[in-house]
């Protein structure tokens, strides 16, 4: 029981906020587990009476109406207890979702390389409903059981002591088994959510994918995957079903000892004289209460420990910490007007799945504020790392970058990714409408500012003829469209940013030629006055650049322009006598 309050516990500064409602529900919790306590005390005082010779008719219609008031409080205070209860179950439980999805949009990339995007869904929805349940009833539920049982209890000992030590004795002897039951069930019941949490991440992953599962016509493989998942998570949940059954069996059956054996006492001593009717009425319902409050608080128990199994999933998220360290006192750097101003100084970099291979090594250069320059090489030669790494999505282990004059280890993150506008290879498109997704960058934009964006990306002639224009709903990851109509509006929404650095990586590969010949104008519109970064493979479109960079595993092997670099016959030369003889 302690490692269940230990791991509940997490849910403490969430509780803080609604404070106030917390004490109006215990209050409503302690007057519904009052009046049930005092209906067996006026129970016994009708009976008594209505059993003796001399009771008037008023005396009788009196007790009448005092348990009717009792049974009217009770609803009402039971329907507040209910209400403020399942009020606060719903708000704890959006609130700890909204800071589990904020924390993890928050974690960097590193974080998604080791953690299925699933398994973060079955943790924000499987837990925070089991969670929900814990807080909106049975911990509720548990609390008013624990005070009527102690009250039970204290009603026993003060009506009958002798019966009540009998009857404590018997709940001592099963207390040992049912925590020891309740143990194992908790671990039976994390595992069971791990499981649960993998076949959702097989899911999404395949999901997420489907027509490459499709194409590889693997749909019967994929599901024989999926349904070996279920099947290990099923197992799982069986096992813990099976322990939660003999840990309530058991519990009911303790329990039933108890009131047995209080109803078989207090009979043998009505017939012996030493007690009423009454009081035998009385004893009776005090022990289903203490009865039947313990078998509840089995339940509840059992409840209680697969919610500290959600609750310790859901904190092992919200603690996990970045690992791109934010500076303490940030440094802001002047917004530069005619492009930003960067430097690499002998950055090295690996990935920590690679520890003896350097994606960027000892790599040193300085890019003048609106200068273009093109990073080209062959695949591997870390030109996408370097964007990584300029967005900061990856810390070197050397060497730092430095922007407008800050290192950007010492901006914020934020600050650093405002003066950023990345067009991706793969564009990523969201399930909005065309407005909402130029927009991203930028939701405060004017509607004339999206136009010239739509524009300048030569996006806005295949968005008119959409069915409703701008207003089109565009569905999961932008299915509607064409590849190269999706990277018109992933380049309108980087245009409409306006950011002093552009990072292009591969920007028009999903084009044809006529769009790429358009979408190429309208890049280069939108690169004047801003420095900009481009990775290509097809050279043709970075023969225009202020300087090339020829990287090479890692290294700047070579620098320069088109022309000098061919006069050098290094590696861009040979690169570009490859694509040039081959398209020829």
């Amino acid at each position: 029981m302690a490692a269940s309050a230990k791991s509940l516990s997490g849910l403490a500064p969430f509780l803080k906020p609604y404070r106030m409602t917390l004490c109006v529900a215990a209050l409503f919790l302690l007057l519904a587990a009052g009046t049930t306590l005092a209906f067996p005390w006026v129970l016994r005082q009708l009976i008594d009476q209505g059993l003796a010779s001399n009771a008037s008719a008023e005396q009788l219609s009196g007790n009448f109406l005092k348990l009717f008031a009792i049974s009217a409080a009770l609803a009402v205070f039971s329907s507040g207890r209910y209400y403020t209860v399942s009020w606060l179950g719903e708000r704890i439980t959006g609130d700890l979702r909204n800071a589990v999805y904020g924390h993890v949009l928050k974690q960097s990339p590193a974080f998604f390389e080791t953690t299925q995007s699933g398994e973060v869904l079955s943790r924000l929805t499987n837990d925070t409903t089991l969670v929900q349940t814990v807080v909106g009833s049975s911990f509720s539920m548990g609390l008013r059981n624990l005070v009527m049982g102690t009250g039970a209890l204290l009603m026993l000992v003060w009506t009958n002591p002798m019966l009540m030590l009998e009857v404590v004795m018997v709940l001592v002897a099963v207390i040992y088994p049912s925590v020891y039951l309740g143990r194992r069930v908790r671990r039976l019941s994390r595992a069971s959510q791990d499981r649960v949490a993998d076949s959702s991440a097989i899911a999404s992953e395949v999901l997420n994918a489907i027509s490459v599962v499709q194409s590889y016509t693997a749909e019967a493989r994929e599901t024989r995957r999926f349904i070996d998942s279920t099947a290990r998570a099923l197992g799982t949940a069986l096992g813990r079903i099976r322990a939660r059954a003999v840990l309530v069996g058991f519990i009911i059956m303790a329990s039933s000892a108890v009131l047995l054996w209080g109803l078989y006492m207090g009979t043998l001593a009505v017939r012996a004289g030493t007690s009423t009717a009454g009081q035998l009425g009385e004893t009776v319902l005090y022990v289903i209460l203490l009865a039947s409050a313990f078998a509840v608080l089995g339940e509840v128990y059992g409840d209680m420990l697969r919610a500290a199994g959600a609750t310790e999933r859901l904190m092992e998220l919200l603690h996990t910490e970045s690992s791109l360290k934010t500076a303490v006192h940030p440094q802001q750097a002047p917004w530069p007007e005619g492009g930003s101003n960067l430097q690499l100084q002998a950055l090295a970099f690996h990935y920590p799945s690679r520890p003896d291979t350097w994606a960027i090594d000892q790599l040193s250069g300085h890019i003048l504020a609106g200068q273009t320059v093109a990073v080209v090489g062959p695949s591997g030669a870390g030109k996408t790392t370097l964007f990584d790494l300029l967005m900061r999505f990856h810390d070197p282990q050397a060497g730092q970058i430095v922007l407008d004059g800050v290192p950007i280890v010492n901006m914020s993150l934020h600050d650093l990714r405002e003066r950023i506008a990345i067009v991706p290879q793969e564009p990523v498109i969201f399930s909005g409408t065309v407005l909402e997704n130029i927009r991203y960058g930028r939701p405060d934009a004017s509607m004339q500012e999206v136009l010239a964006a739509a524009q300048a990306a030569y996006a806005q002639e295949f968005i008119q003829e959409l069915p409703e224009g701008f207003d089109t709903y565009l569905g999961d990851r932008g299915v509607r469209l064409s590849g190269g109509q999706r990277q018109r509006i992933a380049i309108a929404r980087a245009i409409l940013k306006n950011p002093p650095l552009l990072l292009l990586d591969e920007a028009t590969s999903a084009l044809d030629a006529q769009s790429e010949k358009m979408v190429q104008a309208a890049l280069d519109k939108a690169m004047v006055g801003r420095t900009t970064l481009v990775i290509a493979h097809r050279l043709a479109t970075v023969q225009r650049a202020d300087v090339i960079w020829v990287l090479e595993r890692g290294r700047l092997i070579e620098q320069g322009s088109h022309a000098q670099l061919q006069a050098k016959g290094g590696l861009y030369a040979s690169l570009a006598a490859l694509q040039f003889n081959t398209a020829s």
